[in-house]
């Protein structure tokens, strides 16, 4: 309690009510340097508080693909098989904390049908499986907060759910995947934003597919907002590279559907979103 006072100062008065829905149209569902998914409609809604030093917000998000349970994944797992590749509707729920810029927060991750990330040779493309799910902690810092220097850094770690990695005697340990991402938001004329970030994961990971640490995610996304009475909309465009075991042959991935993709290591998307 001592150290939220420190944050709290005797200055916070007002709070108010704050709330945001929205959604987004992409062409392409990237996710910390992963292509997740092709088409996809992405809608999300917050509620929670606003005040002078603080925030707190409750929200659901979720990610539904036109090519969703689409592409069956062929390959044997002794053949190399890849359930990362198997896309499915997705649901998060999440809660976040801000306390004069630094941030605190909790998602879980639902996979319907399955994740495309595990379950380890049990899932079946076809006869599909109940789902799966991820629970993931963050911290982070927003130094917009004292010196006004566009510049956010947060940690997220999976503490739940389907988190594991193979041992060399084929058992499994929970992973602790981490994902470290430092991100600059540079603003533009016209009023476009340009967001650049870095991305890393510290340890052996097939959340991320790195056995050591490894840079995951260089992005770009150029974004311009118009705001109405009712509601903003807002373009933008973004992309991305994976620099872990990059070659010339990942690079760009010749070959149709989004399983192929998946192991494409440069990816790119528009999208456009309407906010209330």
């Amino acid at each position: 309690m001592a150290l939220l006072a420190m944050f709290v100062a005797p200055e916070l008065q007002a709070v108010e009510f704050a709330y945001e829905a929205g959604a987004e149209v992409v062409s392409s569902y990237l996710w910390r340097g992963q292509y997740n998914g092709g088409l996809s409609f992405q809608p999300d809604l917050e509620i929670g508080y606003d005040g002078d030093l603080t925030s707190l917000r409750v929200g659901v998000w979720g990610s539904v693909g036109a090519s969703d349970w689409k592409f069956v994944k062929g390959l044997a797992k002794m053949e190399g098989y890849n359930p990362n590749t198997y896309f499915v509707p997705e649901m998060d729920v999440m809660i976040n904390f801000n306390v004069s810029g630094l941030m605190l927060g909790a998602t879980h991750y639902y996979y319907f049908g399955g994740s495309p990330f595990f379950n380890w040779g049990k899932f079946d493309p076809i006869e599909g499986s109940a789902g799966s799910s991820q629970t993931e902690v963050t911290i982070g810092y927003d130094f917009r907060n004292k010196c006004e220097f566009p510049l956010t850094v947060v940690w997220n770690t999976m503490v739940a759910g389907d988190d594991l990695v193979e041992q060399e005697d084929g058992t499994y340990k929970r992973a602790f995947s981490t994902y470290i991402e430092a991100k600059y938001d540079q603003p533009l004329p016209f009023e476009m934003t340009l967001s650049l970030a870095v991305g890393m994961s510290p340890w052996a990971s097939d959340v991320y597919g790195n056995e050591k640490f490894a840079v995951t995610n260089i992005s770009a996304r150029l974004e311009k907002e118009w705001e109405f009475d009712a509601c903003s909309l807002n373009l933008f465009a973004q992309g991305c590279i994976n620099t872990d075991k990059i070659n010339k042959t990942n690079v760009f991935v010749w070959e149709a559907g989004d399983d192929k993709l998946y192991l494409q290591k440069l990816n790119g998307c528009i999208g456009m979103g309407v906010w209330f």
